[in-house]
This record gives C-alpha cells, structure tokens and sequence, in this order.
C-alpha cells in the first residue's frame, strides 16, 4: 500500500494543517503539492502560492490565476480540500472547478476543520452538542458573529456548495469531536476523525519548571472575543489574577504578528483556548506539544473518539466564567497539578498528533 509513490494535492489552508500533513506524507516517500495563501497573515509554508490581493483588480487577478493553473492541477492520485469554500472566489464559482478536478483526479476528500454548512446547521437545527459556536443547550446565541455565519451558510450557495461536496466525494475528514459528530450523521461510511498533525520539536521535550508567579497566556482577536468565549476567558484570568497577586501573571497577545504570539506563548505556563469547543484546535495542540497546558476544550466524548483512556491533559471547563475561576484558582494553588500537567500534554501529543503518525493514518485510510 506505502511501497506506490502517490501524487496528493492539498488545496487550501487552515492553521497548518495541510503544510504539516505534507511534510509527513512527503518523509513517506510521496509526491505531495500544498496550494493555499498561506491561511491570510499566518503566512504558513506551501509549495504553489495563492494570495487573493484586495479590491476589485486584485479579485480579477486572482480568478485569471486559478483559470491557468488548473491545469496543471490534474493527474493526482487524491485531492484533499481543505473546505468546501477552498478558494478565495464565490461559491457558485467554486462549483465548476471542483467539478473540473473531479474529472481530472483520482480520489476527491473534503476537509470538515472549520466554518461550513454541517456544522453551522447542526449546531441551530439539532444541537448535537451542550454547547458550540451557535448554542449554549436548547438556547441559540445571537452574537453578531454567529449571526454572520448562519446567513452566510444555511439557505445560501455555500450551502448548495457544501451538499454537493459532501456527497459527491470520496471520503470527509473531520479534525474535531464536533466536526465528526456533525457529519457523521449523515455520511456513516465516508465521515473518518483524523487527528489534527503536529511536528513535536523532539529536542524540548523536556518539561519545563512552573514558574513563580504561574505565567497565563491569552491570544485576543478583539473582532471574535464574544464569539470564541476569549471575553469571558480574559475576565476570569484578570479576576483570578488580582485575587492572588504576585501567584500569577496575565499575558496577553492582541493582534500580533505570529512569531511575536509564538515567542509570548512558548513562555507561559497555560494557554486559555476555544472555550465553546470539545477538542483542542491546532493553537491549544501546538502549545501543548511544548509542555504548556491548555484550559479549553477537552470534554470526555473526544477522549473516548480517540480511544484515550488514562490521559487526562487539558482542563476542561464549561462556557462560563465561574467555571473558568475555578480552574485557574486550582492551577494556582496547586502548582504540583500543573508540573504533571505539563508532561501529560506533551505524552498526548505524541500519542495522538505526532505528524507521522497522522500521515500514516491518513495514508492508510486512502492510499
């Protein structure tokens, strides 16, 4: 099955993603090509550069691109997309290139890692969850952003788009519990849970001491905050903060550069992350596979998809600021719970994530 060299195009980018798959499906001996912008400002590596510049010009300029380079984007043993709206252009103009490299390749695998029809319209519709981007139990959150997004999704092209996919493809990739849990439904036979990938830099493996005072790091994109929970995440940090001075210390990383957010992250002890999820997203995985220990999302349902029955890494808390008090007042007063921790973050990591292990996954599942 691994002995064949395949030729694999990922189309698109979220958080690393697919430059990470690649790296490990390429160290197996593959012909892999990444096109992507790079996920806008994150810049991430690919191997064909495809950065939709603003305005109307720059929109033309970008449609002009993708036209010449569809041909040379045939003749690959599989596509992966890593969303149904994989590139920059309107979705009802999507729908004809996809159609164009269904013709022209081998297998068609559709992404389910982030924004879409299936998740937004599950979240409204059935709530599979106790609590999501769209629902807190049987209530629907009304912020703007979630708003946005079941205008944009449900009753749209992009929905049409997203149907259309899902059932014309070969197989659906979820890299989250509440990605799966939305699709699986749905595609029983096509729908598989593949761990997000992540390359453990082997050499800091080591856990680090806890420092004194305990050093929290928080990422806030101020246009998301209410949405992704970060202002109710940041309130509870700042509380605990002043009920316990010179125990612990607040960092926080608005709005810069990634490199910068990186070099703030690497130096903290926790990571406060995606309070309305059930999985830890690529940020929360990253900072674990450096021994920080993520306080997020990390419900039992996703354990038991991933067949983890000792570990126990992140904390977990529920969609309120009372529940994310607690956690960190636990954290802080009882540093010898942060040191062990530490290590089991780094043990999930490479028990789950590690980047060669998901590629032969991967690969076992559709080469």
């Amino acid at each position: 099955m691994e002995s064949r060299k395949m030729k694999i195009l990922l189309l698109g980018e979220y958080s690393n993603v697919h430059a990470t798959l690649a790296k490990g499906l390429k160290a197996m001996g593959h012909e892999v090509t990444v096109v992507s912008n790079g996920d806008f400002w994150k810049n991430y590596p690919r191997d064909i550069n495809l950065v939709r510049r603003p305005g109307k010009l720059g929109g033309l300029s970008y449609y002009l691109k993708i036209k010449r380079l569809l041909p040379s984007l045939r003749g690959y043993d599989i596509v992966q997309l890593i969303n149904p709206m994989f590139l920059e252009i309107k979705a009802r103009r999507i729908l004809p290139i996809y159609q164009y490299l269904r013709r022209h390749n081998g297998k068609m695998i559709m992404g389910a890692f982030g924004m879409d029809y299936y998740w937004v319209n599950e979240c409204v519709e059935h709530k599979p969850l106790r609590y999501s981007d769209f629902n807190i139990g049987e209530e629907l959150r009304t912020d703007s952003d979630a708003m946005k997004e079941r205008s944009d999704w449900i009753g749209t092209d992009k929905e049409h788009l997203n149907r259309y996919i899902a059932e014309d493809c070969d197989g659906i990739v979820a890299g989250l519990y509440e990605y799966w849990v939305c699709y699986q439904p749905y595609f029983p036979e096509k729908t598989v849970y593949i761990p997000y990938p992540i390359v453990v830099d082997t050499t800091t493996t080591a856990v680090t001491p806890v420092h004194q005072p305990l050093r929290l790091f928080i990422g806030i994109n101020r246009e998301r905050s209410a949405y992704k929970g970060t202002d109710i995440m940041l309130r509870a940090a700042e509380k605990v903060v002043k009920a316990y001075p010179g125990k612990v210390v607040l960092e926080k990383a608005e709005s810069v550069p990634y490199a910068q957010y990186q070099t703030m992250m690497e130096n903290s002890d926790a990571i406060l992350d995606q309070l309305y999820s059930y999985t830890p997203s690529m940020n929360s995985l990253l900072a674990m596979s450096k021994g920080i220990v993520c306080i997020g999302g990390g419900e039992e349902e996703h354990y038991k998809l991933l067949k983890e029955e000792k570990l126990r890494p992140i904390v977990n808390v529920e969609p309120t600021e009372e529940s994310v008090v607690t956690a960190l007042v636990k954290l802080v007063t009882h540093p010898e719970e942060v040191t062990r921790l530490k290590k089991e973050s780094i043990e999930y990591i490479l028990r789950h994530h590690d980047y060669m292990k998901i590629a032969k996954v991967w690969a076992a599942r559709y080469l």
